[in-house]
């Protein structure tokens, strides 16, 4: 086959094969994240902390956090959890909610921690299986009061380990 002809077969096999990496890697649309949707239908989307490590980092050496983003921490099973802000540069609002996803306790504007040990928030006589934390300001701009009911998008509440 003469040098012309071969270029010219390998440029229309190659047009097919360069575009199908570009056709077949859709941009992943907002409604597939992992959101929570709060009480007046706002959307915000969350990073899932559902293991242990995961639980155990948390927010930790973040600088900022977008008004719109959030973590929602998984466990295996509804429990009193309590949380520090050991390492945790920005100051949160923690949302607890049960099985149910029912808002039963927040703590607002939960400032990073100066002192050492660090202060516990959350109350031991609540039961829990998510909790939310938000930039510090969220409930309130989300309107998420005691006994509100969120929802999960694209998580499955039974994924904790």
């Amino acid at each position: 086959m003469p040098r012309a002809e071969l270029i010219a077969v390998l440029a229309i096999l190659a047009v097919p094969f360069g575009c199908a990496d570009r056709v077949s890697d859709p941009v992943p649309s907002p409604v597939d994240y992992p959101a929570v949707v709060a009480p007046d239908g706002s959307v915000i989307e969350v990073e899932v902390a559902d293991e242990p490590m995961r639980r155990a980092r948390g927010l930790m050496y973040r600088s900022f956090l977008p008004e719109d983003r959030g973590m929602i921490f998984i466990f295996p099973k509804p429990g009193a959890e309590t949380f520090w802000m050991k390492n945790t540069l920005i100051p949160l609002d923690m949302i607890w909610l049960d099985e149910d996803l029912e808002v039963v306790w927040i703590e607002r504007d939960v400032p990073p921690c100066e002192a050492d040990p660090c202060p516990s928030y959350g109350s031991e006589s609540v039961v829990s299986k998510f909790v939310l934390e938000l930039a510090a300001g969220g409930a309130q701009r989300y309107g998420i009061v005691k006994g509100s009911v969120l929802q999960l998008r694209n998580i499955d509440p039974s994924i904790a380990r």
